[in-house]
Formats: C-alpha cells, sequence, structure tokens
C-alpha cells in the first residue's frame, strides 16, 4: 500500500490554521509536514496551542522555526506599539497595525523550500479573505501570484515537471463556516488560540478584533467560544 502524499500545512496555533490542518489530514488525506514559526510575536503562547493541535490530530512531523522577523519589521504583533481593541491602526491605506510587512511571503518562501525538499506539492495556508483584518497577503490574488512564482522558482517545474502549490480552502468562508468544518471533522478548538494579545494568564482578551471576529463565528454556529467561556465545543 502506497503511502499518502505528502503536504506542508503552516499552522500558528489559531483556529484557521488548526481547521487548515485538520482538512488536510482528515478530508483530503494527505501527510502532513507542519511548520510553526517563532518570529517575535506577542502571542508567542499559539505556538504551544500548535504542539497541543499536532498532538491531538496525531501529526508528529511539527516544526518550529526559530525566525527573528521582529527584529526587521514593525508590527504591533511584533510588540511595537499596542493591540487597538477595534482593529484599526495608523498604517498608510487603512491597513491595521497588527499587520506584519510581508509574513505570509517568508513564511510561504520557507515552505516553499521545504515542500521541494521533501517531494511535497502541496502547501496548506489558512488564510482566509472574508473574517479578516485586511491584510494584503490573504487575498486570493495574492496566492494566484505566489503560486506563479513557485512555477518558476523550483527545479522540477522549470523542467517541465509538477509544480507546488499554495492551497488555502477556507479562503472564501466564514469564520462560522470554517468553524462547522472543523467540528465536522471532530477538531477540538479547546488548544487554539486566536487572540492577538493574551493576558498574562494566558487566556484571550476577549477584546482585540481578532477574538471578536472568532467569538462572532462561535455565537453564529451556536456553540461556545472556547477561549473565552473555558468550555469545549
Amino acid at each position: 500500500m502506497s503511502s499518502p502524499e505528502r503536504a506542508v500545512v503552516l499552522l500558528s496555533g489559531g483556529l484557521d490554521s488548526a481547521t487548515a490542518l485538520a482538512w488536510t489530514l482528515r478530508s483530503r488525506g494527505l501527510a502532513p509536514w507542519v511548520l510553526s514559526f517563532d518570529y517575535g510575536q506577542r502571542a508567542a503562547r499559539e505556538l504551544d496551542a500548535a504542539r497541543h493541535v499536532c498532538a491531538q490530530l496525531g501529526v508528529t512531523r511539527h516544526m518550529v522555526l526559530p525566525l527573528a522577523l521582529d527584529a526587521l519589521v514593525e508590527s504591533a504583533l511584533t510588540g511595537q506599539g499596542e493591540v487597538p481593541d477595534d482593529g484599526t491602526g495608523s498604517r498608510p491605506h487603512g491597513i491595521p497595525t497588527t499587520y506584519v510587512p510581508a509574513r505570509n511571503t517568508v513564511f510561504l518562501s520557507l515552505a516553499l523550500g521545504y515542500a521541494e525538499t521533501i517531494g511535497a506539492y502541496t502547501i496548506v495556508l489558512g488564510a482566509n479573505a472574508l473574517d479578516y483584518s485586511g491584510y494584503p497577503d490573504c487575498r486570493p490574488e495574492y496566492l494566484e501570484q505566489f503560486n506563479a512564482l513557485a512555477a518558476l522558482a523550483t527545479a522540477e517545474s522549470v523542467a517541465g515537471g509538477r509544480s507546488i502549490r499554495v492551497e488555502a480552502p477556507f479562503m472564501d468562508l466564514s469564520k462560522a463556516d470554517i468553524i462547522r468544518q472543523g467540528l465536522a471533522l471532530g477538531l477540538d478548538y479547546g488548544p487554539t488560540v486566536s487572540c492577538y494579545a493574551p493576558r498574562a494568564d494566558g487566556r484571550a482578551c476577549g477584546r482585540c478584533e481578532s477574538c471578536a471576529i472568532r467569538a462572532r463565528g462561535f455565537a453564529e454556529v451556536g456553540v461556545p467560544d472556547p477561549a473565552l467561556s473555558g468550555e469545549e465545543p
């Protein structure tokens, strides 16, 4: 019996990426090789959440890669300024201060190299263009262009072989629909962390935009948000 095809999955420890991992494993039937990044983020607890999600799903190939992105870029998520309650900020063009410049480009570039090395042709990303904060690197147009780049930048594809592609299965779904998919896949959202600025005890702040979007999604589904209630869906 042949082994399942491999996929590189980017896992932050948040709701969307955890659901994307469950989807990769249980819906697509791919063997996930998981990448998380310690990039100097304020919510470092999300890396523990990523480990718990992997353990819950029985995923053993999980690499947490140190990456000093906070030394190069400025964002409220890397400690330069406070995380606003309403998601707004002072960046040009209405982009929130929680935007981390080039984050997805850096992450996906490293995932592309990892995928080429291990013989994977799929990279899975939990990006979402509906319930999101207006980040430029969470749009369908961005992923379309990155896939075009990947086709030009890997050895097999330029030799006429198969290209590595990024899939974002929840790009056009609401947060509620993502939660429904996760619950249908048997995912326990208890360990996940979506908060931009967790409290000292590690619990979600309940005020930032990410907490609000997540809470609204659980409310629409009709189950409690475990990040705020301590209950499990």
